[in-house]
């Protein structure tokens, strides 16, 4: 299946992983959170806005979450659309959400763009929060780690891989790892475009700048030893959204053709990953599902599930690391 999968022309994955995922991945833009906190970042020259749940006691552990491509500027999909915030509380582990990145991949520019601005995400993300977060929170800054859906999914497997002594876990929900692979670079691409950025402002002229640098496929070695959690669904179906499926009264070919290339293109990069980070000594949990949409509801699910198979053990001790979960070719029930 996978083999099959592997063949498919640069311009069918483009279509899936840029156009696609520009017009799925998208959350409202809403007022700022009463209990938000704004960093100040040196790096980017502006105030960012993040809810923190706190762990409400010293030295705690802290995961980072991140938006999709649409994060809007005063909020996060993660606090709109699911219900983590409400989860993670009395778990003793701070839960930090960081507002706004669309577009960005969640990383370092190599030039200011016109439209998105100057992008520092990596400095902010991995220096000028976490010493915020020791300061006002009284953080540990040793057990630290980062999740993230879709566009953030490729992301915090590039920041854990690039900083393996910052964090001790990484998860990536519906993600795509395999940047520099032909036609996910060019869905990469067309994603940073269709939010308005210039792509090649972010890691340069591919296939020079930058972009091999920014693969987590290629730097899946940095993780030995580090908890990894990895999961997406086919899209061909979905237990949760009957408007995705095409025998369902409820058929939406609209909503169909949104959701269902994007998590077809996240399972096939996802596989692809998988089976490259096992072979590096990481602590690997998957969960390759045959049936999941683009969307919150599994995403939901999928980050509940990695606190307690690969965040808490990473934190706290305990757990085998390696664990398969669903029925697909990566995955045994």
């Amino acid at each position: 299946m996978l083999t099959r999968a592997t063949r498919l022309t640069a311009g069918a994955l483009t279509v899936m992983v840029g156009a696609g995922l520009a017009t799925a991945v998208t959350t409202s833009d809403a007022d700022a959170r009463r209990a938000t906190d704004y960093v100040y970042s040196r790096s980017m020259h502006k105030r960012i806005p993040v809810y923190v749940v706190s762990a409400n006691r010293p030295n705690a552990p802290t995961i980072y979450l991140l938006d999709g491509l649409r994060a809007p500027a005063n909020d996060t999909g993660w606090l709109i659309n699911t219900n983590v915030a409400r989860f993670m509380r009395g778990k003793g582990v701070n839960l930090v959400m960081p507002f706004g990145g669309a577009g960005s991949f969640y990383t370092n520019w190599e030039r200011r763009d016109p439209r998105l601005g100057l992008n520092r995400w990596e400095t902010f993300l991995t220096r000028e929060l976490p010493r915020y977060m020791k300061r006002k929170y009284s953080s540990d800054n040793r057990r630290n780690g980062i999740g993230g859906l879709s566009m953030s999914g490729t992301s915090a497997l590039n920041l854990a891989s690039r900083h393996p002594r910052f964090y001790r876990s990484v998860a990536s929900y519906s993600g795509y790892p395999t940047v520099t692979m032909p036609g996910f670079t060019q869905g990469i691409q067309a994603s940073v475009a269709e939010i308005g950025g210039d792509p090649n402002n972010m890691w340069g002229f591919y296939p020079g700048g930058q972009w091999a640098a920014n693969d987590p496929f290629l730097s899946a070695g940095n993780l030995a030893g580090k908890y990894v959690y990895i999961s997406s669904g086919t899209g061909i179906t979905s237990k949760y959204d009957t408007a995705i499926n095409p025998g369902s009264p409820n058929f939406d070919p609209m909503r169909f053709v949104q959701m269902v290339p994007l998590e077809t293109a996240a399972s096939i990069s996802s596989q692809m990953y998988i089976a490259r980070v096992q072979t590096v000594g990481a602590r690997v949990t998957t969960h390759i599902s045959p049936d999941g949409g683009h969307w919150w509801d599994y995403w939901q699910r999928r980050f509940k599930e990695s606190y307690y198979k690969t965040f808490r053990p990473s934190f706290f001790g305990g757990g085998t690391g390696v664990n398969n979960f669903g029925t697909g070719s990566m995955g045994s029930s």
